[in-house]
């Protein structure tokens, strides 16, 4: 299938970049036939992703990067978040830190896979972690497109 549109962006491991790569990737999903809810939880999804970096991949260091690879095929929008940072030993284990007690620890992980259609995460410490989510466009939404 076909890529309809696509960029790639590098941010510096800073706070204040989340809203840039947030607005970016809502303006390439604004280009398919996603419903506002979808648009919204899509943003959800790739802040949730790139704070992680942010903050748990750096720790706060600023000198890092974070890479979003993002592209809108006609049906479905890819996204891949990566950095170098400290990487994840055990993706498992945050993810049961997210459907644990509530706390605040994994839960960027519980909102980007109930949010998107797919998520996968490559982590290996010292060697930063790979986020890929997917999201689909409504089945409705690409059959009235195509009228």
């Amino acid at each position: 299938m076909e890529e309809a549109n696509s960029f790639s962006l590098e941010v510096a491991s800073h706070p204040d970049n989340v809203g840039l790569v947030r607005l970016a990737v809502s303006a390439l999903a604004a280009g398919a036939p996603f419903g506002v809810p979808d648009l919204e939880e899509i943003r959800v999804a790739v802040s949730e992703a790139v704070t992680n970096a942010v903050v748990h991949g750096y720790g706060g260091c600023r000198t890092g990067r974070v890479r979003i690879e993002a592209t809108l095929f006609p049906d479905r929008l890819s996204l891949v978040v990566s950095d170098q940072g400290r990487g994840m030993e055990d993706v498992a284990l945050a993810r049961q830190a997210a459907a644990g007690d509530g706390e605040r620890l994994g839960l960027g992980l519980l909102f980007m896979e109930t949010f998107m259609d797919h998520v996968a995460i490559d982590s290996h410490p010292g060697r930063g972690t790979r986020v890929v989510m997917e999201k689909r466009v409504p089945v409705a939404a690409m059959a009235a497109d195509g009228d």
